[in-house]
């Protein structure tokens, strides 16, 4: 039995043009925010995370008709449960615009949950350099926050519970376009 074999979908939160909009107004919020994006800096959390932040890179676009750099952030070594996993990890690294040091960098990821992605992507940050600040944008916010941590731009709020999942799919990933929330099941 494999581990998904342990979880249904309960219903779909976001279908393909609701997350589209969802993205439009985040990128929106983040032109506003910055008045502009002169000095800003787009970088997605691996996997997911990087081409969310590659759509705000062309909604921007087309709203300002500038480009937005976009790096790549891959957390894997900051984790803190790292002790606790038994493969080894898949290291895959980061690629970032020539320099966040005094850049205003929005980090981007498809889920926020315990805020702990989010406080190893802050590490991965400051070793690469000294942003100007940061920012966070997420697709979905489920709260259950363990860190205090807390998003800039969200395109939906999901209350839930510890026994629910949510699951992102994107068409680069996943061949699909969705954000759902799946239960438990009790067949184990």
């Amino acid at each position: 039995m494999n581990q998904t074999d342990m979880w249904k979908e309960k219903n779909i939160l976001l279908d393909e043009a609701a997350m589209r909009r969802a993205l439009t107004r985040i990128a929106h919020e983040i032109i506003e925010r910055n008045k502009g994006i002169e000095n800003c800096v787009l970088v997605g959390i691996r996997t997911r995370g990087i081409y969310i932040a590659k759509r705000l890179a062309e909604r921007i676009l087309q709203i300002e008709g500038q480009t937005t750099p976009v790096g790549e952030l891959d957390i894997t070594l900051y984790r803190d449960d790292l002790t606790h996993k038994q493969a080894e990890p898949l290291i895959q690294g980061s690629s970032v615009p020539d320099t966040i040091t005094d850049k205003k960098v929005i980090l981007v990821d498809d889920v926020l949950y315990t805020g702990r992605t989010v406080r190893a992507a802050l590490d991965a940050l400051m070793d690469i350099g000294r942003p100007q600040s940061i920012q966070l944008a997420v697709l979905v916010d489920r709260g259950h926050r363990e860190l205090p941590i807390r998003p800039d731009y969200v395109g939906k709020n999901v209350p839930t519970s510890r026994d629910e999942m949510i699951v992102v799919e994107l068409k680069e990933v996943d061949d699909k376009e969705s954000v759902s929330i799946y239960v438990r099941t009790d067949e184990q």
